[in-house]
């Protein structure tokens, strides 16, 4: 099941942070990571996840860096930051307190 753009857009910036936390990747990668790992339950368009990639690096988060491609066009690689690294951890508890927050009301667990 695909999740609707309204709600994966709140994730994203969790999404991102996570994936970064294991290496470094370009924009492509970060999206077809995101639907791999989701089971295409998550989609990121280039079009929706480069605005926050830019986003995230105007605030310290990430940082870019253009690599050389033998294969073809250079790519920027986005790395996670000591800052991003710092975020990370709150974030994750807000979306879990999130989570059980949203299980109480709709009781997920029980369905």
């Amino acid at each position: 099941m695909t999740i609707q753009s309204k709600i994966a857009r709140g994730s994203a910036e969790l999404a991102v942070l996570a994936l970064l936390e294991e290496r470094s990747l370009y924009g492509f990668e970060i999206a077809k990571q995101i639907e791999e790992r989701t089971g295409g339950s998550l989609r990121f368009t280039m079009a929706s996840l480069y605005p926050m990639l830019y986003e995230l690096e105007k605030r310290g988060s990430v940082k870019a860096q253009w690599e050389a491609n033998p294969a073809g066009r250079d790519r920027r690689y986005y790395s996670l930051t000591g800052k991003g690294r710092k975020e990370l951890q709150p974030l994750r508890r807000e979306w879990k307190a999130f989570f059980v927050a949203l299980d109480q009301l709709t009781g997920f667990n029980h369905a």
